[in-house]
């Protein structure tokens, strides 16, 4: 980021302005919504288009409407005054942004109108999206370059799978990163379609958790894996809906992650209730024990995990290589998951209760470990980092 006007930053202007014009819609909606959108989850209030005079005092921030932006880039956007913003399209630097006082908002307008950079008043700085913005991003733990992309209208399904692809954790379970991004494209694309909010889509997940739940209290454990499975997928594509829509809210990021918190140790009572229902029941002794431990090491795995963040600031996960390589397969749900449902195929569920208690406890040594590790580096080095910052 240049340092000309680093120091110059001021309360968010009111107003956004779309440039030009697209009846292109992604995700379901339109240029001209999703802007509004952006912006209003960054403080600003009013969103213009070509229609409308321009505004003729306070700052005005300005998009050009055939780009699409990543979130990541209109905060950014939003707190610097003063400048052009660039992008690189077929080998040329063309003005897709700006943030300007209304006085220069014409010619920032002409610029990003024009695609060219001659006009740019001297008082403003030209900046590339690159500078303005950072390529970690701590809520979706990954490292990648937001996207800016121009729209193009035969040539949409690689505008929206970026998209789709910038809405996913970069850290997470081998089966929410290696088996669910195609078919929860298509599913989040047809929910978008649809009109159906993430909340819904939250809700049908917990109406899925309930059947679940009972289903592997019976016994039933094939309906209950298709339930669950199927809950498992919903809940990546609620997430998705969300930050795709622009409709993520404080109450739906508690309602999922409340779910998400909460049911996955009552699944494994439950599925120790079914054995004798089944078929396989386990001594009475070894089935407290092994639901002692997945309840209590659910519990103290997520403890470490939470007391990490709160020392750290950071996520266990996305220390170093080893955490985020270790969190494909660490004894979350999804892949506790897999082995149940290895387990049920086999015929063998107590053996797969009894496997993921043994993984529990390897993973709260594990993590324990880790978090032992951090504090004696951040002792001796006076601070940790990201290996992904």
């Amino acid at each position: 980021m240049n340092g000309n006007n680093t120091a110059a930053r001021n309360a968010v202007p009111g107003t956004a302005y779309m440039v030009g014009d697209c009846g292109v819609d992604l995700w379901s909606l339109t240029p001209r919504e999703r802007f509004r959108r952006s912006f209003k989850r960054v403080g600003v209030k009013h969103m213009l288009g070509d229609e409308s005079p321009l505004p003729d005092k306070g700052g005005v921030i300005m998009v050009h409407a055939e780009f699409v932006f990543d979130h990541a880039i209109i905060g950014p956007l939003a707190e610097r005054i003063g400048i052009v913003v660039t992008a690189d399209t077929n080998g040329l630097s063309v003005p897709v942004a700006a943030n300007v006082d209304a006085s220069l908002a014409a010619d920032a307008a002409a610029c990003i109108r024009g695609g060219s950079l001659d006009a740019v008043p001297s008082d403003i700085e030209v900046v590339n999206v690159e500078e303005l913005t950072s390529s970690y991003d701590f809520a979706l733990r990954k490292r990648e370059t937001p996207y800016l992309l121009r729209i193009e209208p035969d040539a949409l399904h690689p505008v929206e799978w970026r998209m789709f692809q910038g809405s996913y954790k970069g850290v997470t379970d081998f089966v929410t990163k290696w088996f669910w991004p195609v078919p929860a494209f298509w599913v989040t694309k047809y929910t978008a379609r649809s009109g159906l909010s993430p909340n819904f889509v939250t809700t049908v997940g917990l109406v899925l958790v309930v059947f679940a739940y009972f289903l592997f209290e019976d016994g039933f454990y094939t309906a209950g894996l298709a339930a669950a499975w199927v809950m498992t997928f919903l809940d990546t594509v609620d997430g998705k809906l969300a930050r795709l829509t622009l409709t993520s809210s404080k109450f739906g990021n508690l309602y999922d992650h409340g779910i998400d918190l909460i049911h996955p140790p009552f699944w494994y009572l439950a599925w120790g209730f079914g054995l004798a229902a089944y078929g396989t029941p386990l001594e009475t002794g070894i089935l407290s024990l092994v639901l002692w431990v997945l309840v209590v090491g659910y519990v103290v795995g997520r403890a470490v995990e939470g007391v990490f963040v709160r020392v750290f600031g950071m996520h266990i996960h996305v220390w170093q290589k080893i955490d985020s390589r270790f969190r494909l397969f660490t004894a979350r749900r999804n892949p506790n998951m897999v082995v149940l449902t290895i387990a049920a195929i086999a015929g063998r569920p107590d053996i797969g209760l009894i496997a993921i208690a043994i993984w529990t406890v390897v993973c709260i040594i594990f993590h324990s470990v880790r978090l032992y590790a951090a504090m004696g580096i951040r002792k001796r080095d006076g601070v940790i980092t990201s290996w992904l910052t």
